[in-house]
């Protein structure tokens, strides 16, 4: 996505209580790129960290995560190193999960318990594991609007073919009774996975 778009998407949000804006991976665009957009537009962001590549190669370190901290954005787990949480043991998912909050924790001086999971790939061991660890709220990309008072959250993803007028349509709350019961649909068949 440009900037030039990313700009009219933030834009075309602006001001609506309705959406939340959500960055995960901890890129260094994250502070270089978005974070002066969202000040300026008045704006606030949680943004998905991976523990295990704070400071890596084109990725968020400790000052950056002040800055994000210091602007007025929430700090939130994708994790240790974006790993499929359905597919790992119990001794990955300590580092996936406790692990990470705990350096996360430590790094914001606040406790770490919302996680977005990586590939927004999930089924029922993985939501109960996320409970177990005492995560507060849980964001997929299952993609649709999300109820504002659910533990998993629906986000959609945003892509370089998506425009402001794409954005409307998807926060229309017309939008068509097929499109919302087929993202229901998805999510169920997730959890009973």
């Amino acid at each position: 996505m440009s900037i030039a778009q990313f700009e009219r998407l933030l834009d075309a949000v602006a001001g609506r209580s309705d959406v939340r804006i959500t960055f995960d991976d901890g890129n260094v665009s994250d502070v270089e790129v978005a974070l002066p957009r969202l000040v300026e537009r008045g704006l606030v962001a949680e943004f998905f960290l991976l523990a295990g590549t704070l400071g890596d190669r084109g990725r968020v370190d400790h000052t950056d995560v002040r800055a994000l901290l210091d602007a007025g954005m929430a700090i939130g787990s994708h994790g240790w190193a974006h790993r499929d949480w359905r597919r790992i043991n119990n001794e990955q998912a300590r580092r996936e999960l406790d692990d990470a909050h705990r350096v996360l924790g430590e790094l914001t001086g606040r406790p770490v318990s919302r996680v977005a999971i990586p590939f927004g790939s999930y089924d029922r061991h993985v939501l109960r594991r996320l409970r177990s660890a005492g995560v507060t709220r849980a964001y997929s990309s299952d993609g649709g609007r999300a109820r504002p008072d659910t533990w998993l959250q629906a986000r959609t993803s945003l892509r370089h073919d998506m425009d402001a007028a794409w954005i409307a349509r998807l926060l229309d709350p017309n939008t068509s009774l097929t499109r919302r019961a087929r993202g229901c649909a998805a999510r169920v068949i997730k959890r009973l996975r």
